[in-house]
This record gives C-alpha cells, sequence and structure tokens, in this order.
C-alpha cells in the first residue's frame, strides 16, 4: 500500500510539473518531449513520465505522434475560443448572482489583489497568478467558487494563449485597469455594467492570438495534420 500511494505522489509531482511548465511556456508549444531525458531531470522512472504524458495529452497539451515522439501541443484557436466560451458563460452568469450583502472579507481580499497588481516591477507571471485568483474570488462572492476548478481543468489552451500575449505586451496594465473597473462595478451595485467590463475583459485575448498567430504561426495548430519534425529534446536543470 506505501509504494502504491508513492506512485500516486510521484505520477502527480510529474504530472503538476510538466503541466506547470506547458502553461507557462517554460515549455513552448511544438517542444520536443524526451521521456528519458524528462525521467532524469526530475529524478524519477519513465513510468511516472509516460503516466503524465498520457494525462497530457487527454487534455490537448501534449501530441504523442507513433515513431515519432511526443511534443508540447501547438495552441490551438478552436480550443481557445471553446474555453473562452465556457469561462464567459460561468462568470458572467455569477454576476447575476450577486447577493445584496457582499461577504466584506472577500471584498478586502480583492482590493488587496488589486493594490497587488499595481506593484511596481510585478513580474508578468505574478500578475498572472493574481489574475487567476482575482476571477476565482469573483465566484466565490456570488456562492460559486466550487466552478472555477471547472472552468481551469477547460483552459489550458486559452491560459498559453493569455500568456502569449502577456509577454508580447510586456506589461498587464490594461488587464489590471479592466480589473478595477469590473471590482468598481461590482461595488456599485451595476451589474450590467460588470457584465459588460467583464465580457470585454475576457475577449481581450482574441486580439492577442491573432496578432501573435499571424506574426509567429509554427506556435498554433493548423488543420493539416502534420506530424512535427523533432529537432530538439527538452533538457533542465
Amino acid at each position: 500500500m506505501a509504494r502504491s500511494n508513492r506512485q500516486r505522489t510521484s505520477r502527480h509531482a510529474v504530472y503538476t510539473t510538466l503541466r506547470r511548465k506547458v502553461l507557462t511556456l517554460e515549455l513552448p508549444p511544438g517542444t520536443a518531449l524526451s521521456e528519458n531525458e524528462l525521467a532524469a531531470s526530475l529524478g524519477v522512472s519513465r513510468t511516472p513520465v509516460r503516466e503524465s504524458l498520457i494525462l497530457l495529452s487527454e487534455e490537448g497539451l501534449v501530441q504523442v505522434f507513433p515513431q515519432v515522439g511526443s511534443f508540447v501541443s501547438r495552441v490551438d484557436p478552436a480550443k481557445v475560443a471553446d474555453a473562452q466560451f465556457l469561462r464567459e458563460a460561468v462568470e458572467l452568469a455569477s454576476l447575476d448572482d450577486l447577493p445584496a450583502d457582499l461577504d466584506p472579507e472577500l471584498i478586502n481580499e480583492l482590493r488587496r489583489n488589486l493594490g497587488e497588481q499595481q506593484r511596481p516591477g510585478l513580474a508578468l507571471e505574478e500578475f498572472f497568478e493574481l489574475d487567476e485568483a482575482f476571477h476565482q474570488a469573483i465566484l466565490r462572492l456570488s456562492g460559486h467558487g466550487s466552478a472555477w476548478a471547472t472552468v481551469v481543468s477547460a483552459k489550458g489552451h486559452l491560459d498559453r494563449a493569455r500568456r502569449l500575449g502577456l509577454y508580447d505586451t510586456a506589461s498587464p496594465e490594461g488587464f489590471a485597469a479592466q480589473h478595477v473597473e469590473i471590482l468598481d462595478a461590482v461595488l456599485g451595485g451595476d451589474v450590467s455594467l460588470a457584465r459588460a467590463a467583464m465580457r470585454t475583459h475576457l475577449r481581450a485575448v482574441f486580439d492577442d492570438v491573432e496578432r501573435i498567430r499571424a506574426r509567429s504561426p509554427e506556435l498554433f495548430a493548423t488543420d493539416s495534420g502534420t506530424v512535427p519534425v523533432r529537432r530538439n529534446i527538452v533538457v533542465w536543470e
């Protein structure tokens, strides 16, 4: 039983590590993956690496081509749009369920979050984490915090597209200002304004996707079904 628990723990740790590296673009779209090299880098056997790659392939974040190898999937605009549709449906609907008396502790949490977003020298990945926390807190404010897990599980391609946009602009100020607008509308009891601001904020990603796709098409999936050519093996310290 102890060995079984260790195996599950190892698999979960490897899966979590690889998923984070894919979503944060440390492993960019199209990167070739070697089970042997990944196992050596993580200090584990090939089995948890292989199992993790299977899980990631089920999420659409890794593609496995028989006789060729495994690759980080390219960003799929169709999956970005599907995840965006789900996220918009959930987050806008939650605003309709905001109670008359808002939880003061959650409001203070949101205000602290916005204050952190304005911090000079904030790293882009730090901003992304604050952005995630902000949206989750808005759902919690309406009593639908548990829905965030469903949103997270569906938005791998969307998260990579959003990060590509953030790293392309190198400044999160515009997104931070949109967060302020959303919270101000919520605090003012103007649900229509809050919904409009949230919709504009969430859809901003599409402008980024199209701009980056035009400049760097190799990062995005196509309909050709072309099997990638192995050019590099990923190793990290």
